[in-house]
């Protein structure tokens, strides 16, 4: 199996494998998360009668769909859930984390580390990722856009599915070939999984579309899926296993949140001697907390100070070594 880095950040760890230097996958864990695997205590809230589904509540409010329930199960009821998928925010809605009855020990979700390792892959913890490439990722998935020669993807995550848009000057078959690799480079970049159609241009020959059918099945040899064959609209639908959001979700949806984390990886990477000071907008600022400041001064052995200036765009904040 293939060797996966981990990079413990501030707010974030994220993970990448690496061939021929260049990142090919990536998958971010925020800390504090209701993730897939972890086993918690609750209070069933609801259920229909002659229902195996109901809804589970936490004791900080946190609401959780549940499957499988037995019939002895009533309202009101204490229950050990395992969650089987995290909480995902897609567009303006918010789809609850889901899981199961379990009688499993409580535990916490398992780390990025283990989930890989659990699946037989090496796994590395590194101080930071000793190739280049996280910065552009982030900034792609932020955007939402990748370019490819010929064209560019469009990547929307919403309510039913992420959604993939194809543009560009080629006519459509040699457009849709040349967006093939991208597409599937997307998908294992951003660690895009459940329903995601993609929307190539129309085609008009059987034949044509099937030799775009058989490209795309060829580029996600490595990505486990079902997925349609195109109809005469261009379209094709793609499904995979599903645990929690993607880094696409993640990014688009908590857009503050996740530029606050870009920019604390950033500052600790000054490598000029001086006071830390972290120049950013200042819906960025509010989430770069005290207790992530204590630990960016912890990690770099200087004092931290954090600038806000409202004429900053979002993704414009920078860090630099300033001297008292």
């Amino acid at each position: 199996m293939a060797e996966w880095l981990i990079e413990d950040g501030i707010g974030e760890t994220r993970a990448i494998r690496v061939e021929a230097g260049e990142i090919v996958a990536a998958k971010v864990a925020w800390p504090g998360e209701l993730a897939a695997g972890a086993v918690v205590k609750a209070k069933l809230a609801s259920r229909s009668a002659g229902s195996k589904r109901g809804t589970a509540r936490l004791d900080d409010g946190t609401e959780i769909l549940v499957d499988r329930l037995p019939k002895e199960a009533s309202e009101g009821a204490s229950i050990r859930i395992e969650i089987t998928r995290a909480e995902i925010g897609e567009g303006s809605r918010v789809k609850r984390a889901q899981g199961r009855p379990s009688d499993k020990p409580l535990r916490p979700a398992p780390t990025l580390a283990d989930i890989l390792k659990a699946e037989g892959h090496s796994v590395r913890t590194v101080h930071r990722f000793p190739v280049e490439g996280w910065d552009e990722l982030a900034s792609d998935a932020l955007e939402g856009a990748i370019s490819f020669d010929g064209g560019s993807l469009l990547l929307s995550p919403t309510p039913a599915m992420t959604l993939i848009d194809i543009d560009g000057v080629l006519a459509p078959k040699p457009l849709s070939l040349a967006a093939v690799p991208a597409i599937a480079d997307a998908l294992h970049r951003f660690d895009i999984g459940g329903s995601i159609g993609i929307d190539f241009p129309t085609i008009e020959a059987k034949a044509d579309r099937r030799e775009v059918d058989e490209a795309l099945e060829n580029a996600l040899s490595t990505f486990p899926h079902e997925r349609t064959a195109m109809n005469g609209f261009g379209f094709v639908q793609v499904v995979s296993r599903l645990t929690g959001p993607s880094i696409l979700h993640r990014y688009r949806r908590h857009r503050m949140a996740s530029l606050a984390r870009i920019l604390a990886r950033r500052a600790e990477g000054v490598t000029e001697p001086g006071t830390l000071v972290l120049h950013c907008h200042p819906g960025v600022a509010s989430f770069i907390s005290d207790d992530w400041q204590a630990l960016l001064a912890r990690r770099t052995g200087r004092q931290v100070r954090i600038e806000s200036d409202g004429g900053l765009a979002p993704h414009a904040g920078f860090a630099q070594a300033v001297q008292p």
